[in-house]
């Protein structure tokens, strides 16, 4: 049960619609001019609260999604398990969700619109209800905050302004219960904590390391998302550091659990720095791609697979390369998928890493002009940083040249080729073995016979 309700007029918070996009404001009033009620809910008014600009603004409403949809000329249903409204305004979605109720009915007519699996979790979700069922359907108590378009007034139902100022992040219900209807939630019980600088209460911890392995049960693509608002929001490493106490991290990567159990070790040490220096990019608002992030992450089950390519079938280094990656990406994203994009790009830069021990000739300067060479210099300054040598690579000597070579194209003239670049070819002797004439001979003569 929740608490009572708690009405914030607006004297009494922060909130502005001057910080609310003017495309959810479009929204909001547009369902409330119509009878609806229309709130923004959950992690956009969490924000504002705390000063943070929201990423996204999400409005919940009593009225169903079809109502939504001819309200809206721009609107599109989607979703199976829970069904949803997206309102689109060019790039901007503005999610509309109606009401959402409890699932706890054993009639026939009910299992059609609600369902839960062996492990239960649910898979079918459309129950819709009150505010206040809704509110005790919200995972976190921070995320049951209600900004409402026709007074301008919070509506908290679960004390979630007070766990906001304690800075502590607690679960809605049964900890156990929530976690298995949507194990995702552990994954956002991580993300949550870092990005609000909050501590997770004992009741949302604990369970997490006996219950990690629900993950298992959630389908590739949608860990892929979650991936993404793990690794690429600008708290990547403090998300590694809490999803590996946790056991969770190994969920998302069972490929690398053998590579985590030294903590000084060069995968380790490899990762972390990786996931550092990605957030320091967001932080300075530069590019950042999933594909370096992949090719990280999987570089070392890669080497191993590499070398048993090598031994077991005599393969070239770059065919084993070549072979290896397409297995490593293939064991991965039986558990979190990979777009084909980012898999692709991952295996350049790893390509690359052979192609930068070339430094002599036209295959260096081949190399300098490849488009994924930032990339692959990149990987290369990564693995010296953390010791992490090909066998028998010379990777100082290597970073040395490639950051010298790229400030000065001199570089690579006076690295010339010694000998091991291509070779001028012989002229063909004639079939037949007729003799040729001599160099001095005029091309009538050298076209005779």
């Amino acid at each position: 049960m929740l608490p009572p309700m708690q009405v914030i007029s607006r004297d009494q918070h922060s909130i502005s619609r001057k910080d609310i996009s003017p495309n959810a404001l479009k929204v909001l009033y547009r369902l409330h001019n119509a009878g609806f009620n229309a709130y923004l809910v959950g992690g956009c008014v969490r924000d504002l609260l705390l000063g943070l600009q929201p990423k996204d603004f999400d409005v919940t409403t009593n009225a169903t999604p079809e109502e939504v949809k001819k309200l809206f000329r721009n609107c599109r249903l989607i979703g199976r398990r829970f069904r949803l409204a997206h309102i689109l305004f060019g790039r901007e979605i503005i999610e509309v969700a109606t009401f959402r109720g409890h699932h706890n009915s054993d009639d026939e007519d009910h299992k059609k619109i609600a369902q839960q699996d062996e492990h239960g979790q649910l898979v079918r979700d459309n129950v819709y209800g009150t505010i206040e069922e809704d509110a005790e359907r919200r995972d976190f108590t921070v995320n049951a905050l209600y900004y409402n378009i026709a007074d301008f007034c919070i509506y908290d139902f679960a004390n979630g302004r007070q766990d906001i100022e304690a800075g502590i992040l607690r679960l809605i219900g049964d900890p156990e219960t929530r976690y298995r209807e949507d194990p995702v939630r552990m994954l956002r019980a991580v993300r949550f904590a870092t990005k609000l600088n909050m501590s997770m209460s004992d009741a949302v911890q604990n369970p997490l390391q006996d219950l990690s392995g629900l993950l298992k049960n959630i389908p590739p693509a949608r860990l892929f998302d979650e991936f993404l608002k793990l690794f690429m929001a600008g708290k990547a490493q403090a998300n590694f550091d809490l999803l590996c106490q946790h056991n969770l991290f190994q969920q998302l990567f069972p490929i690398l659990k053998s590579y985590l159990d030294t903590p000084d070790a060069p995968p380790v040490r490899m990762l972390r720095k990786a996931f550092a220096d990605t957030d320091t990019r967001v932080q300075k608002e530069q590019r950042v791609t999933p594909a370096y992030l992949i090719a990280v992450l999987l570089w070392w089950p890669l080497l191993a697979r590499r070398e048993q390519l090598q031994n077991e079938g005599g393969l070239p280094p770059m065919d084993a390369i070549n072979i290896g990656s397409a297995d490593v990406v293939h064991r991965q994203s039986q558990t979190m998928s990979i777009p084909k994009r980012f898999s692709l790009t991952a295996r350049d830069i790893w390509q690359m890493q052979l192609r930068l021990q070339n430094t002599r000739g036209a295959r260096a300067k081949k190399a300098l002009e490849q488009n994924k060479f930032r990339a692959g210099y990149d990987f290369l300054m990564l693995r010296k940083a953390c010791d992490a040598a090909l066998p028998g690579e010379e990777i100082e000597r290597l970073a040395d040249f490639w950051t010298k070579a790229q400030k000065d194209p001199k570089v690579l003239a006076a690295n010339k080729s010694d000998g091991s670049g291509p070779k001028k070819r012989s002229p063909r002797r004639r079939r037949g073995g007729r003799n040729r004439k001599s160099a001095s001979s005029n091309t009538n003569n050298q076209n005779d016979g």
